[in-house]
């Protein structure tokens, strides 16, 4: 028998994250796209980011048969934020720009790659990227590369950049809380085991 969850954050009652989300608003408009892999991520900091931004929506699927509607966004710049040899690092709002819309897609890379293939609107749109990515703090997983962010630390990352000196590291509170919570169900001996880092280096 599954265990009652949340309908809000989708978390088992009793690890219900709600109270940690904060409710902040932001100049840039985010529209995250989720692969259907995703949603049952014990994570899923795609949701965590759209329930955190007044400013932002979640879709989830493969094929966006809507993206023109939703690109089609008045007073604000489509951007896809992905990797490329010709993505603009982002920087800084002067007061007269034009806002973002920054479309994120959230999945493993090859499924997000796909989502590009598969979404050819998508994948013309002009991209940015991060000009310093700050190390993960997901601790529970070894980054594919360096500079790999879960969605949810890419999100706040870009915002940080974009708008500052606003914060949007409240974000990141119930993102902690849960690697906290694996961390403390697998116990502290398995997780220094598994994923603690010698502390000679």
């Amino acid at each position: 028998m599954s265990r009652a969850r949340c309908a809000r954050c989708l978390r088992p009652t009793g690890h219900c994250l709600c109270p940690l989300i904060p409710h902040l608003p932001s100049r840039t408009r985010v529209l995250l796209l989720q692969h259907p892999s995703e949603v049952n991520h014990a994570l899923n900091t795609a949701r965590l980011a759209a329930l955190g931004l007044s400013n932002a929506q979640l879709l989830v699927g493969e094929v966006f048969e809507d993206l023109p509607r939703l690109l089609d966004c008045p007073g604000y710049q489509p951007r896809l934020l992905f990797p490329a040899d010709d993505a603009q690092p982002l920087q800084a709002y002067a007061p007269t720009d034009q806002p973002l819309l920054l479309v994120v897609p959230d999945g493993t890379w090859r499924k997000a790659r796909k989502m590009l293939h598969l979404n050819p609107l998508l994948a013309a749109l002009p991209r940015v990227s991060l000009a310093a990515a700050t190390p993960s703090r997901y601790r529970l997983r070894k980054a594919p590369g360096p500079g790999a962010l879960s969605t949810l630390e890419a999100i706040v990352q870009a915002l940080q950049v974009l708008e500052a000196p606003a914060s949007f590291e409240p974000l990141l509170r119930p993102f902690d809380a849960l690697i906290e919570g694996q961390i403390a169900a697998m116990g502290e001996d398995t997780y220094q085991r598994n994923h603690g880092t010698d502390p000679s280096l």
